[in-house]
């Protein structure tokens, strides 16, 4: 008997030490007068492409006062006026209170949206704040009003340059023709070998211009040129034309080949109506100069050009390196060249690369019309493997499509036996992206 009230002793106190040892349950209760409240540096901004690399728009926030210690993370949701925010452009925030946007981030986002470049983009802006599985809170919507500017000179022009002496011989494309300041007339920057040119329009036979000594008429004769890299200009209404060797290079002791030439070519970009150059440079100094000659010289300092300036120091490295020679400045960029690699490709996985042109007006790279075997390939920078994007995929190869994300390190991409153009969307670097066709 002693055992049994032992046993039922021993039972009753293990009962009342578990009541004794049960938490009590905390309740948490969101602040039912939790608001998030926002602002913008300004209601009103006019964007200019000269401040590309400044600080815009500042999109500020304050915590709200949950009623307890909240893991809150926040967006930015903009929207064209008056819209529902049904599919808004998203910006994440993360646990920040404010949101800068560049220059040319903010022009970029709203010509995306669908807003025309140059002109003036109303929209609403509101803050949101996610925490918890469901709970949301939002800041009234804010209203904005900016004009954008136009991130892509379009100089283009329907007059071409077609001839035996060009690339594409008398069936074409022809060398395109761009407008220049000065009314009517057209410019071409072109190397031509010995043999004949005229000057048509949108590649075609229907209108077009021939003669001689800077004289034009309607389906004229053919023009004479000697092999040479040449300034071209043709005015179709005055019927004129003028053919004058012309070229602008780099020279220095930083370049290949030194003070005596011959330069380091440049080329016209008319996207940004500059002139650019990639190259490798040692330490030394460089300048500018028009046709392998000290005729027509600049140099300069901080990105100003100065004919006859001086000399412009540069350590080693490679750069891409632009010239404004009607507004006076230069830029020298390190560079990374980006290109395509692997088996698919003329030089496989070994390199070196087909490499991809940077797109100054779009801050994308571009590379068209490059003849591919069926097999596979990666983007890489700078001929190494230190940077390469590939598939998002699991599996490779994965075939690829008309554009789609790309992920660092990611798996190879599968290609058909083609011709071949891509654009690389490097900038931002959390969600890089790529666009292929194939002719």
């Amino acid at each position: 008997m002693k055992s049994l009230n032992k046993i039922l002793f021993l039972g009753l106190a293990f009962v009342l030490a578990l009541g004794g040892c049960k938490k009590e349950e905390t309740q948490v209760v969101l602040n039912p007068n939790a608001k998030l409240t926002g602002s913008l540096s300004a209601s009103t901004l006019a964007l200019l492409k000269d401040n590309e690399t400044k600080d815009a728009l500042t999109v500020n926030w304050v915590k709200p006062d949950f009623g307890f210690p909240a893991a809150a993370t926040y967006e930015v949701h903009i929207d064209k006026r008056g819209g529902t925010f049904a599919s808004p452009v998203v910006i994440s925030g993360g646990t920040s209170l404010a949101k800068v946007f560049k220059t040319s981030e903010l022009n970029n986002l709203l010509i995306n949206m669908g807003t025309t470049a140059g002109s003036v983009a109303d929209v609403d802006v509101k803050v949101k704040c996610l925490f918890g599985a469901s709970n949301v809170l939002e800041t009234p919507v804010m209203n904005l009003k900016v004009t954008t500017y136009a991130d892509k000179l379009d100089l283009s022009t329907i007059w071409g340059v077609v001839g035996s002496a060009t690339p594409g011989g008398w069936n074409g494309p022809d060398m395109p023709m761009y407008k220049t300041a000065v009314t009517n007339e057209l410019v071409a920057y072109v190397t031509l070998i010995a043999g004949d040119i005229k000057f048509r329009t949108n590649n075609d036979w229907t209108t077009n211009l021939g003669g001689s000594n800077g004289t034009l008429s309607a389906g004229g004769a053919n023009i004479a040129v000697t092999a040479g890299t040449y300034k071209i200009t043709m005015n179709p209404v005055a019927l004129t034309y003028k053919i004058e060797p012309f070229t602008w290079g780099i020279v220095g002791s930083a370049t290949t080949n030194g003070w005596n030439g011959p330069d380091m070519p440049m080329w016209y970009d008319a996207t940004v109506d500059l002139w650019r150059a990639e190259v490798k440079l040692v330490a030394g100094d460089i300048k500018f100069r028009q046709n392998n000659a000290w005729t027509t010289e600049f140099g300069g300092s901080a990105g100003a050009l100065v004919a006859g300036g001086a000399n412009i120091a540069v350590t080693a490295g490679t750069y891409l390196i632009t010239a404004d020679f009607k507004n006076l400045k230069y830029t020298i960029t390190p560079y990374k060249p980006i290109g395509i690699v692997g088996d698919a490709t003329p030089n496989g996985w070994g390199g070196p690369d087909i490499k991809f042109t940077y797109d100054l007006s779009t801050k994308t790279w571009y590379l068209n019309n490059v003849t591919l075997t069926a097999a596979q390939i990666k983007f890489r920078e700078n001929d190494a493997w230190d940077n390469n994007w590939g598939s998002t995929n699991s599996t490779e190869p994965d075939p690829i499509a008309a554009s789609g994300g790309l992920k660092t390190g990611g798996k190879n991409f599968g290609v058909t036996a083609g011709v071949w153009s891509f654009t690389l969307d490097l900038t931002d670097a959390n969600n890089p992206k790529y666009t292929a066709k194939k002719k």
